[in-house]
C-alpha cells in the first residue's frame, strides 16, 4: 500500500506550503509595486507628461506579465536591472537630448496656458469695484490658503485651487475654524517675516478663469479682488495691456512680444532645433570663453592623470624595493590624502591657498600676498596641486598592485640574458605595467574630463573671466560650466544650452575613450 505525503525539504517545511507562502510574498510585492506604479501613471496623466505616461505603463505592464507568467523565467531576474538602467541611464540621457531640443530654461518651463496666468497675475491691480472681505489664512500641512467671508458664506482656496464654498458664516466676520484646515492666528502670523512675505505674495483665484482675478491680502486680515490690466484672447494668441493699448503677440520662440520688440517676462517651453548647438559654436559672447574652457578641460584631465600617475609610479617602484626600511608604514602613510573626502580636502585647500591669511603663502612664501584665488593661471596650479594630491595615492595603489603581480620568472631570464635595470625597465616593466593600468588611465581621464567637485569646491570655477556670461571662470570645466549655464545656484537658468553642451562633452568624452581603448589593445602584445 502506498502512502500519498508532501515531500519535505530539509527545514521540515514541505515544499507545497514554501510554494504557496512564496507566491504570498511575490502577490504583496507586486501590489505594491502596482500601487507605485499606478500612481506614478496618474501623476503623468494629470502633468500632461505623456512620454512619462507610456513609459510607465510599459514598464508596469512588463513586470506584471514578467512575474506572473512561468513562460519567463530569465526575465524575472533581468527586469529589475533593465528597468533601472532604463529609469536612471536610458530615460534620463534621452530626456536630456530633448531638452537639448527646446527653450527650456528662465521664463521657460511651462505650457502656454501657464504663461499666460502668469501673465496675468503679474499685472494684477485692485478691481475698481471690489469690496473688502473678511480673510483668515489658513494651512493645510505646508499649504497656505485663504478663508474669505462673502454673501455669509465661507470660502477657502489656495494658489492652485481656486475658491470653494465650505460653509457659512452667521456674523460676517473673518472665520476662526474652517473644517479641514487650521487657522493661523494673528499673533503667529507677525511673529514670523517668512510667513507674512508668503502670505502678501499669496494669490487665490476666484474661479478657473484667470481673467476673474484672484484674491489678494496686504495685512492678513482682509481680502480684495485683484484682476489684471492684461486680457488674453486665446483665438488671435495675444496679450493685450488694456492700459497703454500695447498688443503681445505669441511667436515661435515661445514668447509674448510687441511689435516694438518688447516681451512679456514669462514664456513656454517650445522645440527650437538645433540652435541651443547653434548658439555654442556662432554666439560670440558664448563661443570664445566656452573656447577658453575647453581647452583648459582637455589640459586639466591630461594632467590630472599624467602628473599624479607619474608621482604615483615613481613611488610605488621606490616602496616597492625591499630594502626600504618600515615601507609598509610608509605606504600606510602616502595613501591617506586617497582616505579624505574630496570635498572636504578642497575646502580646507582653498582656505590655506587664501592670498591674506592662507598658511600656503605664510609658510612657503615668507608672508607674501600671492593671490593664487584671483589670478587665472596661479588659480589653474593650485587646482591642479589640489587634484594631484587627492589622486595620486590612488595611482600609486595600482603601480603597486602591478609590479607585485609581474611574472618573477620573465625578470631573471631577462637577468640572465644580461639586461641591465635600465633595459628591465623600459622593455619589460613599464610595458607590463601599462597593459595593466591602460584601461585604469583611460576611464580615470574620463572621470577627470567631468571631475567637478574638485572644481566647485577650491573656488567655484573663478576667477571670473571678463565678458563672460553665465559667470563663467578660468579654472571651469565643461562639467562646471554646464552647471554655470543651467543657473540652479545663480537663478538665470538656460536648460536648453546646458543640455546641449552635456550631449556634446559625452561625444567628446566616448570619441576620446573609443580611441584611447582602440591604441591599448597595441600594448597587449608585451602581456
Amino acid at each position: 500500500m502506498s502512502v500519498d505525503h508532501e515531500e519535505t525539504t530539509t527545514t521540515g517545511f514541505s515544499r507545497r506550503g514554501w510554494n504557496g507562502w512564496g507566491f504570498l510574498v511575490k502577490l504583496m510585492i507586486m501590489a505594491v509595486i502596482n500601487a507605485f506604479g499606478l500612481m506614478g501613471i496618474l501623476s503623468a496623466f494629470n502633468a500632461g507628461s505623456w512620454v512619462i505616461f507610456g513609459f510607465a505603463v510599459v514598464l508596469l505592464a512588463a513586470a506584471d506579465f514578467v512575474y506572473f507568467s512561468k513562460r519567463a523565467l530569465p526575465l524575472k531576474y533581468l527586469l529589475p536591472g533593465l528597468a533601472f538602467m532604463l529609469m536612471f541611464q536610458v530615460f534620463i540621457f534621452g530626456y536630456t537630448g530633448y531638452i537639448a531640443f527646446t527653450n527650456y530654461g528662465a521664463g521657460h518651463v511651462g505650457s502656454q496656458q501657464q504663461a499666460v496666468n502668469a501673465a496675468l497675475q503679474q499685472g494684477e491691480r485692485r478691481a475698481e469695484d471690489s469690496p473688502t472681505l473678511p480673510l483668515s489664512v489658513v494651512s493645510k500641512g505646508d499649504e497656505l490658503g485663504f478663508a474669505v467671508v462673502q454673501d455669509g458664506e465661507i470660502l477657502v482656496g489656495t494658489a492652485d485651487e481656486p475658491l470653494e464654498v465650505v460653509g457659512t458664516s452667521a456674523d460676517g466676520k473673518a472665520p476662526t475654524e474652517v473644517d479641514g484646515w487650521e487657522v493661523i492666528g494673528r499673533r503667529d502670523l507677525l511673529s514670523s517675516q517668512d510667513l507674512q512675505a508668503q502670505v502678501v505674495n499669496l494669490r487665490v483665484p476666484i474661479s478657473d478663469d484667470a481673467t476673474d482675478g484672484s484674491i489678494r491680502t496686504r495685512d492678513g486680515s482682509t481680502g480684495s479682488v485683484y484682476q489684471s490690466s492684461l486680457e488674453w484672447d486665446p483665438d488671435a494668441q495675444t496679450i493685450t495691456d488694456t492700459e497703454n493699448g500695447i498688443v503681445y503677440r505669441a511667436t515661435d520662440q515661445g514668447t509674448f512680444t510687441a511689435d516694438d520688440g518688447t516681451s512679456l517676462t514669462t514664456g513656454w517651453i517650445v522645440n527650437v532645433g538645433f540652435d541651443n548647438f547653434m548658439r555654442l559654436f556662432t554666439d560670440p559672447t558664448i563661443v570664445s570663453p566656452l573656447a577658453m574652457v575647453a581647452l583648459w578641460t582637455v589640459a586639466w584631465a591630461l594632467l590630472s592623470v599624467l602628473v599624479p600617475f607619474g608621482i604615483g609610479l615613481v613611488m610605488a617602484f621606490v616602496y616597492n624595493d625591499e630594502r626600504i626600511r618600515g615601507r609598509r608604514i610608509l605606504r600606510t602613510f602616502f595613501i591617506l590624502p586617497y582616505a579624505f573626502p574630496a570635498f572636504m580636502s578642497a575646502l580646507l585647500y582653498r582656505g590655506m591657498f587664501n592670498a591674506e591669511f592662507g598658511v600656503i603663502n605664510e609658510l612657503f612664501f615668507g608672508g607674501a600676498n600671492i593671490d593664487w584665488l584671483g589670478d587665472p593661471w596661479l588659480a589653474r596650479l593650485a587646482v591642479l596641486f589640489v587634484n594631484v594630491w587627492l589622486t595620486y595615492p590612488y595611482y600609486f595603489l595600482v603601480c603597486t598592485g602591478a609590479l607585485q603581480s609581474l611574472p618573477a620568472s620573465t625578470l631573471e631570464a631577462a637577468d640572465l640574458d644580461g639586461a641591465n635595470r635600465f633595459r628591465q625597465m623600459t622593455s619589460i616593466i613599464l610595458p607590463l605595467v601599462l597593459v595593466a593600468t591602460a584601461p585604469l588611465l583611460i576611464s580615470s581621464f574620463a572621470f577627470s574630463f567631468n571631475n567637478f567637485t574638485v572644481i566647485f569646491m577650491f573656488n567655484d570655477g573663478g576667477p571670473a573671466i571678463p565678458g563672460a556670461p553665465y559667470a563663467l571662470g578660468a579654472t571651469d570645466i565643461l562639467i562646471s560650466a554646464i552647471w554655470d549655464i543651467s543657473g540652479v545656484n545663480r537663478g538665470v537658468a538656460d536648460y536648453g544650452l546646458a543640455s546641449a553642451l552635456s550631449i556634446i562633452v559625452f561625444a567628446i568624452v566616448g570619441v576620446i575613450s573609443a580611441i584611447a581603448f582602440r591604441q591599448t589593445k597595441k600594448l597587449e602584445e608585451y602581456a
